[in-house]
């Protein structure tokens, strides 16, 4: 049996990018992640003491977006290493972050990098 959670979609208010204006302004991101490990466990006994929170994961994700960085890679890798190094069971995972309103000058719903590990 393969077990995994997902958040998606968590949209955070933040100070990231190259450009001095977006990280004096900020923009709109969007995080996704997805991890998987053994919850088998919590299956049987209904206890979040056997699982992962999911309202933890977002915390951490919360705490990573409030640090201004140039690059969404660097984003991205920062909530990885913290994921990482707060749940040793996690196998497999992957994040996903997302400018909602780059400062382009073409339409498009947004621009992102994603990490598998």
């Amino acid at each position: 049996m393969t077990t995994s959670i997902a958040i998606e979609g968590l949209k955070i208010y933040a100070y990231h990018g190259i450009l001095e204006q977006e990280r004096r302004v900020g923009n709109l991101f969007e995080v996704s992640l997805s991890i998987t490990y053994d919850f088998s466990k919590a299956i049987e006994s209904d206890s979040l003491d056997d699982t992962i929170s999911y309202a933890y994961l977002c915390e951490l994700i919360r705490r990573e977006m409030s640090i201004p960085s140039g690059l969404l890679e660097h984003v991205a890798g920062r909530i990885m290493k913290a994921v990482r190094n707060n749940f040793s069971t996690i196998t497999h995972g992957c994040v996903t972050v997302k400018k909602l309103t780059p400062p382009i000058s073409m339409q498009m719903n947004a621009v992102g990098v994603k990490i598998e590990w």
